[in-house]
């Protein structure tokens, strides 16, 4: 299948959000870490069982410090 990834389209052979997630090597115990399928977030207790489907438009977002 195909998602959009950061606005970047990717190739995926995975189901479920937390592989995709490990594909980018980001722990799902990580703090800092946020996630949105398609405009709606995904708390965290939910990225182990979220299915992805082609065509998802999943944005990552990593908080970071600095001034």
């Amino acid at each position: 299948m195909e998602l959009k990834v950061n606005g970047r389209k990717t190739p995926f052979d995975g189901e479920k959000l937390q592989e995709l997630l490990a594909r980018f090597d980001l722990d799902p115990d990580a703090q800092g870490v946020a996630v949105a399928v398609n405009g709606e977030v995904v708390a965290r207790a939910e990225w182990r069982a979220r299915a992805l489907r082609d065509g998802d438009a999943v944005e990552i977002v990593r908080a970071v410090q600095g001034g």
